[in-house]
């Protein structure tokens, strides 16, 4: 059976080529808000991490209304590390909207997301966006999309989806580049006779797939889904499956279903095959359990999630100043935490260590893993994390490490710069072509190689290069790559830095601290310009006498210290070195404390 009045749709695109912010103008065109109610930019992101960073973490589900069809609308992220939340909201949709800027054309996000929603025989509808851009290269944007779908083995059906062209901001669409731009309905029609409908046998034994899962404490696991087949009622008994056999089936009750309208969830009482539902009710369920009727439990195949590439070790903070600023500060407490987020992260992988206080947690890269720490430490948790490394393993006795397809566009004038930073981190220039007057490098680099190299990226390119990457594949190791050429500033005691103390440590170097601020003995408090650490004493008080002489009392002037966000922490540390994190600070510090100890390990214990 065919559901005439109903498609599902996924919004995919590289970040910041506007899939929020034409989701919200769909929103507005099909009547989800009044008139005169007052809306949020990027209604859909709704978290404050997405809200200050202007970036989506998590797919989110809404639904508009048009023809008396409803639209099942799924936004999804843009960042490679949040590939997982892409991959499994795929299997949910018939279909994909595939946004690209009309400036930036394909980026390695967008042949990431196309290829899954190719893999998967979904039909594609290609959205060229912000054609209003003064620097918009419309024509050329399209070959490059038609190009990227046929390297991609894209079927006919698929080499033949439809172009529309679209403002985003302006919530206007037309089929042609010179079109009338009034309004997005040429965006609705291209929807409703392009995607397939769902179908399904709504009398058929029931099976529905779980992509994702919410969780609070109020009501506990809340999972999303599409019904594959058949129907399901409120307080229906049901079976729980997954199509692994090492997980033991077990009967629950449909307690809540909702289905999404616009923002919200509405109760129902059933839903039917095609439906994007919500379902509370059961403790235990995961991503890629099938929800079957209790006669006839078949489970579904679940897309294979890729693996994670990063790892970084999240410890007890043992630190001189643990257990002040933080609310959960102990081992249990932390493995509870890092648990939780399995429940909702299909990508993230966390492993028990020799010891009970520390635990590895690998993600799909550093970003992933910043936000998940950026979470825990506003939600009031207290830990250390060490430095990121990559996942090797060997294939055929050789050992393989991830390698990332690298994509910048910088000024022509800056691009010997780039080239010669990426050639010393093992990059292989794959593509060069000019793009008005700036040039658009491709790389393939090691995973590793990109640790750290963000800031002087920015520093080589005056800040106006734009750079973005993607896991590729496993590739043999590519032998050693210089690590940070310099070295770390380290605080020789306990106490309060004074003025005079970094007034005289200010010489060595870059400070991240100021006056006032409370320090420990091997506590980082800046960068070193040697590739070696230098220890020094920003406690240190002048030398009072009642003696007095000409210019001895001017103010010392300081530089101001350069503030250390989390993402620059991560970048900053060696393996010697570790994150402290609480909810009100970050310190950077060195893993043995004691400034005699570390020379002494430093010199082989002599």
């Amino acid at each position: 059976m065919v559901r005439n009045d109903l498609r599902n749709i996924a919004i995919v695109a590289h970040v910041d080529h506007g899939k929020t912010t034409l989701v919200d103008e769909m929103l507005k065109q099909s009547g989800v808000f009044r008139e005169n109610q007052a809306v949020a930019d990027r209604v859909m992101d709704s978290g404050d991490l997405e809200r200050e960073r202007g970036i989506t973490i998590l797919a989110k589900n809404t639904s508009v209304y048009y023809k008396d069809v409803k639209i099942n609308v799924v936004d999804t992220p843009g960042h490679a590390d949040f590939g997982g939340e892409v991959e499994r909201v795929l299997k949910m949709v018939n279909g994909v909207l595939l946004l690209v800027d009309a400036a930036e054309g394909p980026m390695p996000q967008t042949r990431f997301v196309l290829q899954k929603a190719l893999s998967l025989g979904h039909k594609v509808i290609v959205v060229i966006n912000k054609i209003d851009r003064p620097d918009a290269r419309i024509d050329e944007v399209v070959d490059e999309v038609l190009d990227l779908l046929i390297s991609l083995d894209a079927n006919d059906d698929q080499l033949n989806s439809p172009v529309l062209f679209c403002s985003g901001r302006d919530g206007t669409a037309s089929l042609s580049p010179d079109g009338p731009m009034e309004n997005l309905v040429p965006l609705f029609e291209t929807i409703l006779s392009h995607i397939d409908p769902p179908q399904g046998d709504p009398d058929g034994p029931l099976q529905m797939l779980v992509s994702s899962i919410d969780y609070n404490d109020y009501v506990g696991r809340t999972c999303t889904g599409r019904i594959e087949r058949g129907t399901i009622r409120k307080n229906q008994d049901i079976v729980v499956t997954h199509y692994h056999q090492n997980h033991p089936d077990y009967r629950a009750k449909a307690v809540n279903l909702f289905q999404i309208e616009g923002l919200k969830r509405t109760p129902i009482e059933e839903a039917r095959a095609g439906d994007i539902i919500c379902l509370s009710g059961i403790a235990d369920i995961t991503i890629g359990d099938t929800i079957c009727d209790v006669e006839v439990p078949e489970a579904l195949s679940f897309v294979k999630i890729s693996e994670p590439t990063v790892e970084m070790t999240f410890s007890v903070n043992n630190g001189p100043f643990a257990g002040r600023e933080g609310k959960f500060v102990t081992s249990r407490h932390l493995r509870e935490r890092l648990y939780r987020e399995l429940l909702k992260d299909v990508s993230l992988r966390v492993q028990d260590t020799d010891t009970t206080e520390s635990f590895r947690v690998s993600g799909r890269g550093e970003m992933h893993l910043s936000i998940l720490i950026e979470t825990m430490r506003r939600e009031g948790y207290e830990f250390m994390v060490g430095a990121p490394k990559v996942l090797t393993h060997e294939e055929n006795g050789v050992l393989m490490e991830p390698v990332e397809r690298f994509v910048c566009d910088v000024p022509a004038d800056y691009v010997g710069a780039v080239m010669e930073k990426l050639g010393a981190r093992r990059g292989e220039l794959v593509h060069m072509a000019p793009q008005g007057d700036r040039m658009r490098i491709e790389y393939l680099i090691p995973s590793r190689g990109l640790f750290g190299y963000r800031n002087e990226f920015l520093t080589d390119t005056r800040g106006e290069g734009i750079m973005s990457s993607v896991f590729d594949s496993f590739q043999p190791y590519r032998g050693e790559i210089p690590t940070r050429p310099t070295g770390s500033l380290v605080a020789f005691e306990t106490g309060e830095a004074v003025t005079y103390g970094l007034y005289n440590a200010q010489e060595r170097g870059v400070l991240f601290i100021g006056p006032g601020t409370q320090v420990y003995e091997g506590m980082v408090v800046g960068q070193s310009p040697k590739g070696e650490d230098i220890n020094v004493n920003v406690c240190k008080k002048k030398h009072v006498t009642n003696m007095r002489a000409s210019g001895s009392d001017e103010a010392l002037r300081l530089t101001p210290p350069r503030h250390m966000s989390l993402e620059m922490c991560i970048e900053f540390i060696t393996e010697d070195e570790l994150i402290e994190v609480t909810p009100k600070n970050l310190r950077i510090r060195k893993r043995i404390l004691n400034n005699q100890l570390r020379a002494k390990q430093k010199f082989g214990g002599k």
